[in-house]
């Protein structure tokens, strides 16, 4: 992907729109519509890096009540032309083919390879990657199992997606609340993958969410790590013009 003059690519995760409640996670999601209707002025393409949701799971012919505003306001990016790139993270891993049906919007459940103005990107959620994790990383595997999403579909909508969003908020291995500190490189599982991956192939930069706090972190002179943060605490996103890539704060609104 070529980035025109006066262009950017934009980077956001970690809305989690719906939590703890749908009354409190309202203003974070007008904030969040606010943001995207400014930068689809200058946008090549916007990525988003997955928990957009606290809780997604698509039954065959029902989807989670609400988030229309942001729903409505990516149906109105993509038709105009803009591309929008979807990431699912640990909170909508149970996304199927609704983004790309309704919106057209290609829906990734692994780390992809991108290419901007030569630069080479590497770009996930993060949720799972690296050493450590073993929690979460079982957890997963039980939540991906398809026996587990057919019993699973067996719950009316009403139960199922309650039951969901309770858990969502009060375990911590789902949440990813357990600690928002950083914990130094050596402890930072996602900067230990993203230098594990640089012993077999350059990246410019390894871009994820997950972490729920911004990070910038030179891994060797021409490769670097950004976590982009989220939009709890933070409301932070990253830019990226073909020759720098900038992590921002989106202002109160």
């Amino acid at each position: 992907m070529n980035i025109g003059p006066n262009k950017k690519i934009y980077f956001a995760s970690d809305q989690h729109l719906g939590a703890p409640t749908p009354e409190i996670s309202f203003p974070r999601e007008l904030k969040f519509v606010a943001w995207l209707d400014e930068v689809k002025e200058d946008a090549e393409a916007i990525f988003l890096l997955g928990d957009l949701f606290d809780f997604w799971f698509e039954y065959k012919t029902v989807v989670p009540k609400g988030f229309v505003r942001v729903l409505g306001k990516l149906a109105e990016i993509t038709d105009s032309g803009i591309p929008i790139y979807f990431f699912v993270g640990n909170h909508d891993l149970w996304m199927e083919d609704y983004f790309e049906k309704e919106f057209n919007i290609p829906v990734y459940h692994t780390t992809k390879e991108f290419t901007f103005n030569g630069k080479t990107f590497l770009i996930g959620h993060g949720d799972g990657l690296g050493p450590g994790d073993k929690g979460y990383k079982r957890m997963k595997k039980v939540f991906t199992n398809p026996f587990s999403k057919w019993l699973y579909r067996w719950l009316h909508p009403d139960i199922g997606v309650k039951l969901a969003q309770y858990l969502s908020v009060k375990n911590k291995l789902i949440s990813g609340e357990a600690d928002v500190k950083f914990l130094g490189e050596e402890n930072e599982w996602l900067v230990q993958y993203a230098k594990r991956k640089l012993e077999t192939k350059h990246y410019d930069y390894f871009v994820f969410g997950h972490r729920h706090l911004p990070m910038e972190i030179q891994l060797n002179e021409n490769s670097k790590y950004i976590n982009l943060g989220d939009w709890i605490g933070y409301y932070t996103y990253g830019e990226f013009d073909g020759t720098t890539f900038k992590v921002e704060k989106y202002k109160v609104v």
